[in-house]
């Protein structure tokens, strides 16, 4: 049997329980109060402002819209979906060193647009010539000189190997160092504020396409040439692709 003194104990420890248990209703939880503290102490989430959650973006309507893609820019429909256009960061390094002096920089969508532009003009003319040279055009191009011919240069598949061996591809490299570092001084310029332009605008207009046009046309012309320019990179990565297969059989034009 449980003596009255036992009996005693036990509910007034059971009443004491009950008290603090309606005590600490009202005490802020000590989890609750740090996980705030740890929150206020975090920087801003990048992702915030890398996106507009107001708007979809118009190419990939499940997914926002990339912060610096607002339609302004020719041939901007809003597809990024890695957003790395919205990545900050200053792409001036990439041409000079940030130890020679200090520049307002480059930003990551203007670097990004003068890449697309460049890769776009030598896609466009790097198919072309690869389909000319091997006689798809109704007549094989190619420079005078027997080292150039169909005999020494079967297609264009095997040009790069040849001409290599050749040391023709000399000037080739060479061609292309002086229009990088003309390129590149241009970008320096733009990089310390001396130099107004859009990316990619060289000013080379030599049939005068844009002359006396309004901004709306200049504009059109400008997204035909970036919509040929990415279907000129698509069409070059498949005609390289297609060369390649099957161990040869199809290096000569019509490719299949």
């Amino acid at each position: 049997p449980i003596s009255p003194a036992t009996m005693k104990t036990a509910a007034s420890a059971t009443a004491f329980a009950l008290m603090a248990s309606s005590a600490m209703a009202f005490v802020p939880s000590s989890t609750e109060s740090t996980g705030s503290a740890l929150k206020a102490g975090m920087p801003d989430r990048m992702w915030d402002k890398m996106v507009d959650k107001t708007e979809r973006s118009a190419a990939i309507p499940f997914l926002p819209r990339p912060a610096n893609l607002d339609g302004s820019m020719a041939g901007d429909v809003g597809f990024d979906p890695f957003y790395l256009s919205s990545i900050p960061k200053n792409f001036a390094g990439f041409i000079q060193p940030p130890q020679w002096e200090e520049t307002e920089g480059i930003p990551t969508l203007y670097w990004m647009r003068e890449a697309e532009l460049k890769h776009s003009r030598v896609a466009m003319l790097a198919w072309f010539g690869w389909l000319a040279t091997d006689g798809a055009f109704g007549i094989t191009l190619r420079f005078p000189g027997s080292i150039y011919s169909t005999d020494a240069i079967p297609n264009a598949y095997n040009a790069h190997n040849i001409l290599t061996e050749q040391g023709s591809m000399g000037f080739l490299l060479l061609a292309v160092a002086f229009v990088e570092f003309c390129s590149s001084a241009a970008l320096v310029q733009v990089s310390k504020g001396e130099l107004d332009r859009e990316a990619g605008d060289f000013n080379l207009d030599p049939l005068m396409f844009l002359k006396d046009k309004s901004p709306e046309e200049k504009k059109r012309m400008q997204t035909r040439e970036l919509l040929n320019g990415r279907l000129a990179m698509l069409a070059f990565s498949a005609v390289a692709t297609q060369t390649a297969l099957n161990d040869g059989a199809y290096q000569n034009f019509p490719y299949f």
